[in-house]
């Protein structure tokens, strides 16, 4: 259930950066970058599948450096600012995940 949820909030994430200032290329390559860790954590890879644990890590990080340089740069809109909470919201679920056995 909780890998569910954390798929739908990085889709959800990656969608409006994807679409936000289309087509800034940063914007669409921060969309990419969700959705390529997202991916590389929960598609059935072999050689992947020992790195989950690292892999979870450098999404919270990537998630925190998103928000952080969103908040740096000063994008204050109202997408923008549920984009945000979105993104607190994956890092918690992402975090809940990792202390599962």
């Amino acid at each position: 259930m909780l890998r569910l949820v954390i798929i739908a909030l990085t889709l959800g994430t990656a969608l409006t950066h994807m679409s936000l200032l289309f087509p800034d290329l940063v914007f669409i390559l921060n969309g990419l970058g969700y959705l390529g860790l997202v991916a590389a954590l929960y598609l059935p890879i072999p050689v992947l599948e020992p790195h989950h644990r690292l892999i979870r890590r450098v999404l919270i990080g990537y998630t925190a450096l998103t928000i952080g340089l969103c908040v740096a740069v000063r994008l204050r809109t109202p997408l923008g600012f549920s984009n945000k909470v979105n993104e607190v919201l994956l890092i918690v679920a992402l975090l809940l995940e990792e202390k599962q056995p």
